[in-house]
């Protein structure tokens, strides 16, 4: 039997969380104030999907290996899909004017299109849009 998930939390180091929440507010996402607190935020991307933002000294009571830089090393990369092309340049506009960084220039496949930004830690995210049925065609 293949495993399946219910739910994915994908956990992040971060410098600052209350700018870190700032930042991310200010691209369109919400936060669940149950698994927030001062080392922790629980970033609602979807019904199934939440991104843990930890304080880094809280991040490394997980782990016993260091953390990574990534502002220096990529550690992943973190790609959610929006609804239309123009969400995707939303997001990735909401997230730049909000402090964040860009990480490689917007990318055109016809059938994908994507645009990419680093966080205020240097998170890389990338935001996509897959035209469905370009790909039904193909």
């Amino acid at each position: 039997m293949a495993l399946t998930a219910q739910k994915i939390f994908l956990n992040l180091a971060v410098s600052d969380l209350d700018k870190t929440m700032a930042f991310y507010r200010a691209v369109g996402f919400e936060f669940n104030a149950q698994f927030t607190d001062q080392n922790a935020a629980c970033m609602i991307v979807s019904e199934d999907i939440f991104v843990m933002l930890l304080v880094k000294d809280f991040f490394k009571t997980f782990t016993g290996k260091e953390l990574a830089d990534p502002s220096v090393t990529t550690e992943a990369i973190v790609a959610i899909s929006a609804d239309s092309r123009e969400q995707v340049d939303e997001i990735a506009d909401k997230a730049l004017a909000a402090g964040g960084k860009p990480s490689n220039p917007p990318t055109d496949h016809g059938f994908m299109y994507v645009r990419s930004f680093q966080d205020l830690d240097g998170h890389l995210w990338e935001i996509m849009y897959m035209d469905q049925s370009a790909i039904a065609q193909e």
